[in-house]
């Protein structure tokens, strides 16, 4: 029998000599600052669970309570069968929390995202894309099959330069961006790209994902850290990162929620979030709002912690978030630099293409607001530790 699959061999070795192939690697234990890895205690350095509420007490037995009552399963579509009273709380809850007249849920952000932009602009249409936005905000561009402008990574004179060429068209045109960019941490201009909407009739959506729970004096966001709560129509953002649940969210005007229920298929044709993880964002998303000393506490350990950093002479790529990048440049030196700081007793895997540009793989540290004083201290030890090792091998 001819082997129809035979061609992937040699798609597997030019991964391996790239220094690209990926392994799972198993934790034994949640989501902790410490964690399990094959029997042996690591702290834990790449969690996006950056307030710690997925293993928050009240957190777990909202999810417990739930799955009591409704079970483990949703059963079916939101239209069909699988849509139940905490459904709609939470999406009335997500409203008020980013000061939307309404919001609508997804089973991850990822299919909020392909779905909503893939919908909302089609093919004589124009979308304009930051150069690094993630791979969700990518695929809704391509599947849109709209026409697809790359601006250069936070530059709005660029964005614009675009926006100038395109002014007499009739298209509907679209501007996505993240507000916090998951592989640099870096923040997008908001205020400045909103304006652009503005100026040149553009519709303006942003994804929240890593800046929910992070930003903002109540922790909604990035448009409430820069005051544009009124001025993005379109924001999309996750449950399962600093909520510490699972799903994804639209939050916008009614009109355009209703327009989504009725016309986005990743969510018409998807199996509705079960009830532990709707329950869970239920009361996660109060703490976020009514417990910001979490958030203060955070922002503390990244600030030490990326001091920390420097001082040992690593290269920390300007971040304004929990999301702290530790430039190393090549693969090999990367995964090299992962290891070691693996045999110290931290765990943070290298980060490799395609997640980041060629000659840009790094380590990507993330804290949360459960880590310790001295798993900060003996996190920096291993990265001094793992640093020499590099400087020696080179």
């Amino acid at each position: 029998m001819t082997d129809s699959l035979s061609w992937i061999e040699n798609e597997l070795k030019d991964i391996k000599n790239k220094d690209l192939f990926r392994i799972l690697t198993e934790l034994e234990t949640a989501q902790s600052p410490e964690i399990i890895i094959e029997g042996k205690k690591y702290i834990l350095l790449s969690s996006n669970s950056y307030l710690g509420l997925t293993i928050e007490p009240r957190v777990i037995k909202a999810a417990i309570e739930a799955i009591e009552r409704y079970g483990t399963g949703s059963g079916g579509s939101r239209l069909v069968s699988g849509s139940t009273d905490l459904h709609r709380q939470l999406e009335e809850r997500i409203a008020q929390f980013k000061k939307t007249e309404s919001a609508i849920l997804f089973s991850t952000g990822y299919l909020a995202n392909t779905g909503t932009i893939s919908t909302l602009i089609g093919k004589d249409d124009i979308v304009y894309s930051d150069e690094l936005n993630h791979a969700s905000i990518i695929d809704g561009c391509r599947l849109s099959k709209a026409e697809i402008r790359i601006y250069k990574h936070l530059d709005s004179n660029h964005l614009e330069s675009l926006l100038v060429n395109d002014k007499n068209s009739k298209r509907k045109k679209l501007i996505v961006t993240d507000t916090v960019f998951s592989m640099d941490g870096d923040l997008a201009p908001l205020p400045e790209i909103a304006d652009l909407a503005d100026k040149y009739g553009c519709m303006f959506m942003i994804d929240e994902a890593h800046s929910t729970g992070v930003l903002g004096k109540r922790g909604s966001g990035g448009t409430e850290h820069f005051g544009i709560e009124q001025r993005v129509p379109i924001v999309m953002g996750t449950l399962s990162k600093a909520v510490g649940s699972l799903g994804g969210y639209i939050a916008g005007s009614k009109k355009l929620i209703d327009f989504i229920r009725n016309r986005v298929r990743s969510y018409i044709f998807d199996t509705s979030l079960p009830a532990s993880s709707l329950a869970a964002s239920l009361t996660a998303i109060d703490i976020i709002e009514y417990e910001p000393e979490r958030r203060e506490y955070l922002w503390t350990l990244i600030n030490r912690f990326k001091k920390g950093l420097e001082d040992i002479g690593l290269t920390v790529l300007p971040s304004h978030s929990a999301v702290i990048p530790v430039l190393i440049g090549q693969a090999q030196p990367t995964l090299d630099f992962a290891k070691s700081l693996r045999e110290n007793g931290v765990y943070t895997p290298a980060v490799r293409p395609p997640s980041v540009p060629e000659g840009m793989c790094r380590i990507r540290a993330t804290l949360m607001a459960k880590h310790t004083d001295k798993q900060i201290e003996k996190a920096l030890e291993a990265f001094k530790k793992s640093y020499k090792n590099l400087l020696t091998d080179k």
